[in-house]
C-alpha cells in the first residue's frame, strides 16, 4: 500500500503562499509605478485653435467702443399754443420740409377770440364812419353860416357906403353912419370868430377820427393775430430734416411751450462711442478715429469727450471727416476705434481673452515636438487686438490665443 509523503505537500502549500505573494507584491510595485505616472497630454485639434507668434516692431494702441450715428443738428419742435390734439399727419422716419403739418390742435376759445375781434373791427370801422359823416354835417353847417356871414358882412358894408355918401351930402346926421360902420366890422368880426371855430372843430374832429382809426388798427392787428394763432395750431416742422421722435398722441391736451417732435437733418451726422473709464485716461481732443459703421469705415477725430461716467462709460463724440455710405442714417449702430500712441520697437503678439494691460498671464507656447506648454508672460500695455510683452517670449515664438480654460488642469497639450 502507498505511505503518504507528509514533507512534499508542505514544501507545495510554501511555494503556491510564496507565488502569491510574489504576484501582490509585483501588483503593488506596478500600481504605485502607475501612480507616480503623469498624466498623458491630452490631444487638441489645431484647426480649432487660433495660434499667433510673437513679434518685435511698432504696435498701435488703440481702444474700442461702440455706439449709434447721431445728427449734428437736431431740432426739437415746441407746441405754439394751448390745444388739444386733433389729428397727427406724419410718422416717425418720414422726411419733412419747413411746411410740413406734423399735428393738428383745436382750441374753442381762440376761436371764439377771432370771432370777437371780428365783430369788433366792425363796429369800430361802424363808428369811425359815423364820426366822418358828422364831422362833414358840421362843416357844411359851418360853411354855410360862413356865407350867411359873409352876406351879412356885405349888406353892412354897402350900408356904410351908402350912409357915409348921405353923411357927405349932409342928408342924414353922424349917428347913422357910426351905426352902419359898427355892423360892418362886426360882421367881419363874426366871420373871423367864425373861421377860427371851423379850423378848431377840424383839429378836433380829425384827432377824434385818427383815433378811431389807431384803435380800428389795433382791432385789425389783433384780429390777423388771432389768425395767426389759429395757424398755429397746425404745428409745422419749421426745418428739413428726418422725424426722429413724435411725443404726442391724438386727444391729448398740451400746453404751449410743450416739445411736440424731434428733426434731424440726417446729411450731418456724427459718431457717438461708449468707451469705458477705465480706458479714459489716455483718450485725448483731436485724436484719429475709424468708425465701422458695417456698411463702410469712415475717417473721423475725437471732438468731445463727455465730463461724466454713466454706468461704467463715458461718451465720446466723434467728427466724421470722410463721406458717410449709403444708407448709414441716424441711430444706426457703428464700432468705433481711437488711435491711442504708436509703441516702436517692442515685442507684441494678438491680444488673447485673458489679457489686462500691466498684469502676468498664462498662455500655451507652442514647442516644435508638436506640443504646448503653459507659460507664464508679463505683459504691458495693450490695444484691441494686440498686447505688448515684457517677458516670458520672445519674437517668434508660436502661441495659442485662444480661450483654454477647458484645458486649465493640463499644463501640456499635444497638438493634432
Amino acid at each position: 500500500m502507498d505511505i503518504p509523503r507528509l514533507g512534499v505537500a508542505r514544501k507545495r502549500t510554501i511555494r503556491r503562499i510564496l507565488f502569491l505573494i510574489a504576484i501582490l507584491l509585483a501588483v503593488s510595485a506596478a500600481t504605485y509605478r502607475l501612480s507616480k505616472m503623469k498624466a498623458a497630454a491630452p490631444a487638441v485639434d489645431r484647426a480649432t485653435l487660433w495660434p499667433d507668434k510673437v513679434k518685435r516692431g511698432s504696435m498701435l494702441r488703440d481702444i474700442h467702443g461702440t455706439g449709434t450715428l447721431v445728427p449734428e443738428d437736431i431740432r426739437w419742435i415746441p407746441s405754439a399754443r394751448d390745444g388739444v390734439v386733433e389729428k397727427i399727419n406724419v410718422r416717425i422716419g418720414d422726411t419733412v420740409n419747413p411746411n410740413t403739418v406734423l399735428a393738428e390742435l383745436s382750441n374753442p376759445d381762440l376761436v371764439q377770440a377771432l370771432m370777437d375781434s371780428g365783430l369788433q373791427i366792425k363796429a369800430a370801422e361802424a363808428d369811425l364812419i359815423n364820426t366822418r359823416t358828422s364831422h362833414e354835417n358840421d362843416l357844411i353847417s359851418q360853411q354855410i353860416l360862413i356865407a350867411n356871414l359873409g352876406a351879412a358882412a356885405k349888406r353892412a358894408a354897402l350900408q356904410k357906403d351908402t350912409d357915409e355918401e348921405l353923411l357927405k351930402r349932409g342928408l342924414i346926421g353922424q349917428l347913422p353912419v357910426k351905426l352902419s360902420r359898427l355892423e360892418a366890422d362886426n360882421s367881419l368880426s363874426q366871420i373871423d370868430r367864425e373861421k377860427q371855430r371851423v379850423a378848431i372843430s377840424a383839429k378836433s374832429a380829425e384827432a377824434q377820427i385818427a383815433a378811431q382809426e389807431a384803435r380800428l388798427d389795433q382791432l385789425r392787428e389783433t384780429h390777423e393775430m388771432r389768425k395767426r394763432q389759429i395757424d398755429e395750431l397746425r404745428i409745422r416742422a419749421g426745418v428739413s430734416g428726418v422725424l426722429q421722435q413724435l411725443s404726442i398722441e391724438g386727444g391729448q391736451h398740451i400746453a404751449a411751450g410743450t416739445a411736440v417732435a424731434r428733426i434731424a437733418e440726417p446729411g450731418h451726422l456724427k459718431a457717438q462711442l461708449r468707451i469705458a473709464e477705465t480706458q479714459m485716461k489716455d483718450v485725448l481732443l483731436g485724436q484719429t478715429a475709424s468708425i465701422d459703421t458695417r456698411i463702410g469705415i469712415v475717417p473721423g477725430r475725437v471732438v468731445h469727450i463727455d465730463p461724466a461716467a454713466i454706468q461704467g462709460t463715458v461718451t465720446i463724440d466723434i467728427q466724421l471727416d470722410g463721406e458717410l455710405p449709403k444708407g448709414a442714417r441716424p441711430d444706426l449702430s457703428v464700432d468705433g476705434t481711437i488711435e491711442i500712441e504708436h509703441l516702436s520697437d517692442v515685442l507684441y503678439v494678438g491680444r488673447p481673452p485673458n489679457g489686462q494691460p500691466d498684469s502676468t498671464i498664462q498662455i500655451f507656447k507652442v514647442l516644435p515636438n508638436g506640443e504646448a506648454i503653459r507659460t507664464r508672460v508679463r505683459v504691458g500695455k495693450v490695444s484691441v487686438n494686440s498686447i505688448q510683452v515684457l517677458e516670458g517670449l520672445q519674437a517668434g515664438d508660436e502661441v495659442i490665443l485662444s480661450d483654454m480654460s477647458t484645458w486649465d488642469a493640463y499644463d501640456r497639450i499635444r497638438l493634432d
